[in-house]
């Protein structure tokens, strides 16, 4: 019993002389390793964006191929066995007319089978906007057209397959949360920092800059905002404006908060130490004050991403966002706006579901990272 008490009390002095000797760095990652759902939700998180920079890949048939004859499909699952055999394919489906209401629906017949094979060729699209390519994870044989036999979460009310359209939705909606929040880091750290710690004057024209902004209501603007982007403008230059104008309203709570750490923090001893050893500002900013406000910022950062795919989404949903033939989350849901379209077609609600997915993985990392970056709590 001596030796196994010597033993645990060798360790718990190893750990101790490893937690003393350890930057901050690698005491927010041991301390993030035990929390096992914000892990979890990383590794998600990292195979999603992995995933949608080769969301051409995952796709069947153009996202962007429409035709009437072809909406409202419902969605067509893959059989993997025909007659006791591997043999993947899926049903054709056949459309008749209701006599009564006269809507087209459409009925898999299994008589008719289309085969399906993998890492297949396919539309041709350029990879990143660089690389043209032609390969697809799903596809049919030579012969067949994908976009008139396949149809794995069904057409909109155009026809467009709502599989390959999620996937390069997804890239769009995800990639305008990162874009966002890097500016409104940049805008929120800078202003809030220089705030708090010069105070004054200064911290006086930035908080009422902070107050007009934050008495602005948002979607009265948004509308007038999109209302003045010209017709004329691409895509990409659509989509750079939406991100600027969410993350100019999204800086301010993380200003306020850092204005508030810096307020607290510059008369702490530490940062009069380093003001008498005559380190600079920049150096006392960024070397003593900004260290301690990690722990916030991860707060506000894991917040701010689901609030940029939310906003986005919303903005889109409702038409003051990305139009067509742009392809995000909230475009793909404009279709569902209309009750009877949400109790027909129920798989036009499919976009809702990496909405909800990617908040929630953004929360409960943000919920890790937040513990993480306060190592020594309990």
């Amino acid at each position: 019993m001596s030796s196994e008490s010597n033993i645990e009390k060798v360790d718990n002095i190893n750990s101790e002389e490893r937690v003393s000797v350890a930057s901050q760095g690698q005491l927010i990652w041991w301390r993030f390793r035990k929390h096992k759902l914000a892990v979890f939700s990383a590794i998600l998180l990292l195979l999603l964006y992995l995933t949608t920079l080769f969301a051409e890949f995952f796709a069947t048939s153009d996202p962007l191929e429409s035709e009437a004859f072809r909406g409202l499909i419902q969605p067509q699952p893959i059989h993997f066995f025909d007659e006791g055999k591997l043999s993947p394919h899926v049903c054709a489906m056949e459309g008749t007319r209701d006599p009564y209401t006269y809507k087209k629906t459409y009925k898999p017949n299994c008589d008719k089978k289309t085969p399906v094979e993998f890492f297949t060729k396919g539309y041709e699209y350029e990879w990143l906007g660089l690389i043209p390519m032609d390969r697809h994870l799903i596809g049919v044989p030579e012969g067949y057209l994908a976009e008139e036999h396949i149809f794995l979460l069904g057409t909109d009310i155009q026809g467009r397959d709502m599989w390959s359209r999620i996937w390069v939705a997804s890239r769009l909606s995800l990639s305008i949360g990162l874009v966002g929040v890097t500016l409104t880091l940049i805008f929120g750290i800078s202003l809030g920092g220089i705030s708090g710690f010069y105070g004054g004057f200064i911290d006086t024209i930035i908080q009422r800059i902070i107050e007009i902004i934050r008495a602005v209501p948002t979607i009265p603007l948004w509308m007038a905002l999109s209302a003045a982007m010209p017709f004329s403008w691409s895509i990409v230059q659509i989509y750079f404006s939406i991100t600027l104008i969410i993350s100019l309203f999204a800086w301010t709570d993380l200003a306020r908060v850092v204005r508030g750490r810096f307020l607290s923090l510059r008369e702490e001893d530490f940062v009069t130490a380093a003001v008498l050893s005559g380190a600079n500002e920049r150096r006392i900013i960024f070397r003593h004050v900004m260290p301690s406000l990690y722990s916030h910022i991860i707060a506000a950062v894991s917040l701010a991403i689901p609030l940029m795919i939310i906003s986005e989404t919303a903005l889109s949903f409702l038409g003051l966002g990305l139009q067509a033939p742009a392809i995000s989350w909230g475009t793909l849901l404009q279709g569902t706006q209309n009750v009877q379209s949400v109790a027909l077609y129920k798989w036009l609600m499919i976009p809702a579901f990496p909405v909800v997915g990617s908040i929630l993985l953004f929360n409960f990392l943000g919920d890790g990272l937040r513990d993480a970056a306060d190592p020594y709590s309990d």
